[in-house]
């Protein structure tokens, strides 16, 4: 079996099909020491940077193809595989099969997909669950492979979905699949935006009639696909929904068919999409009769997001300043754009070939004044011109910097890059953390941070 690329989902795919006495060859594009160290930690031939001849070979002499979630779907590697008839699968598929074959028989799987928000509903899903007494791991997309999971002592999995995942699928389902939402984004991975959506689609079509499929209601790709879901159907959202907020105010509650699950005032952070986030993680695990309405309620109130979402870093003046470095794509900045009304943003960075003029959008009305960062902001600036005041800055410091001078009393100061981050950072927590370390140097410790 050929395993492409060696981080961290391959590294424990590969030892899962070792586990399984499974004859494990590895190869990779981009090899150093420490991908070196893993294969000889592992015992596998490592295979570097192998030209289309020498991935050919290995293809051929592999029944069974796993590629890293890295690797693009323009790879050789998958018309090499295709000409020679070879299966590929990814780590879900893998892991789907598996447990499937468990002696006592699988257990339930929640599935999460989405643009944006996986992270956060498939974290409020588990909680929801540990407040049910149902232990349970988020997996996936996540610091543990699915592959690894298995072996962990829990009742369920709450699996995190990307496309790179869900697209060399062909069995992998969820008893629970909630489809969250559908916005430009990959297309330096996939083919385009038809290729993207239907690996997303994935998450849907390979359900049974006794699972459940949970669609975003305001999403119309989404519902189109939800409409021919071979699953029960429910929807989420604000309104018009299954499971939606009813009054407002004070007196909103998140709702489903079973009646109130819990008042919105007492969540940590109620923002419109931790509404939404918490309505899908309550549909996933209240229709496959995992938890109740109560357990909804004790989880949302003490659940607190992930790092680099919307994060409060602190405030001082009146002026509070948030982390949302995870938002790499307009879409994922629109939405924490519209989360607050008067706003100095700081966005740029690596541009994956979006269209950024959704988040100027958005933020008409909102955004008066826009710092740009890193090889986009030029491109920043064009998208807010005539709408924000904008300054460029050449470093974070000097971002935060500029923030804080055009903030006044009232404002929040928004990281949200609406890019990648690998002009100036390994990966966004990186440039989150810089943020977060530079803001709390310029407003001091104590209370008031």
């Amino acid at each position: 079996m050929l395993v492409h690329g060696l981080a961290v989902a391959c590294a424990a795919t590969v030892r899962a099909l070792q586990a399984r006495g499974a004859d494990v060859v590895a190869s990779d594009d981009v090899v150093d020491d420490a991908k070196r160290a893993v294969a000889g930690e592992l015992g596998v031939e490592l295979v570097e940077s192998p030209d289309r001849d020498r991935l050919e070979q290995l293809v051929v002499a592999s029944e069974l193809i796993v590629p890293a979630p890295g690797v693009p779907e323009t790879h050789p590697l998958f018309g090499i595989a295709a000409a020679h008839g070879r299966v590929v699968q990814s780590e879900l598929e893998l892991a789907y099969r598996w447990e499937q074959e468990r002696p006592g028989g699988p257990r339930p799987m929640l599935t999460v997909t989405g643009t944006d928000g996986k992270t956060t509903t498939t974290l409020m899903a588990v909680e929801i669950l540990a407040a049910a007494g149902v232990r349970s791991v988020a997996a996936g997309n996540t610091d543990v492979p699915l592959v690894t999971a298995l072996d962990l002592d829990v009742d369920a999995f709450v699996v995190e979905c990307t496309s790179f995942r869900l697209a060399w699928t062909e069995q992998f389902r969820g008893d629970a699949a909630a489809w969250l939402n559908l916005a430009p984004d990959h297309l330096n991975w996939h083919t385009g935006m038809d290729t993207y959506e239907a690996a997303k689609a994935h998450i849907f079509t390979q359900q049974r009639p006794d699972d459940v499929a949970i669609g975003f209601a305001d999403d119309p790709v989404v519902m189109a696909h939800l409409a021919t879901a071979p699953a029960r159907r429910r929807t989420f959202a604000t309104r018009g929904a299954d499971y939606h907020v009813a009054g407002t105010g004070d007196d909103a509650v998140l709702t489903g068919p079973q009646g109130q699950l819990a008042p919105v005032p007492s969540m940590r952070r109620a923002l419109p999409h931790d509404q939404t986030n918490g309505l899908a993680a309550a549909a996933l695990t209240i229709e496959t009769g995992l938890a109740t309405p109560e357990a909804v309620a004790r989880a949302l109130a003490t659940f607190v997001g992930p790092p680099h979402r919307i994060e409060l870093v602190g405030e001082h003046g009146g002026v509070r300043w948030f982390n949302d470095s995870k938002a790499t794509t307009p879409h994922a900045a629109s939405v924490a754009i519209r989360a607050f009304d008067s706003i100095v943003l700081i966005a740029g960075g690596s541009n994956k070939g979006l269209d950024l003029a959704p988040m100027a959008a958005a933020g008409t009305g909102r955004v008066h004044a826009v710092v740009a960062i890193g090889q986009a902001a030029g491109v920043i600036a064009d998208a807010f011109s005539g709408t924000a005041n904008v300054v460029n800055a050449d470093s974070m410091a000097r971002a935060v910097e500029l923030a804080g001078e055009l903030s006044r009393p009232g404002d929040v100061v928004l990281l949200s890059p609406g890019c990648a981050s690998f002009d100036w950072y390994g990966g966004y927590p990186e440039r989150g953390d810089d943020f977060r370390r530079t803001v709390r140097t310029r407003i001091g410790g104590g209370d008031d941070a």
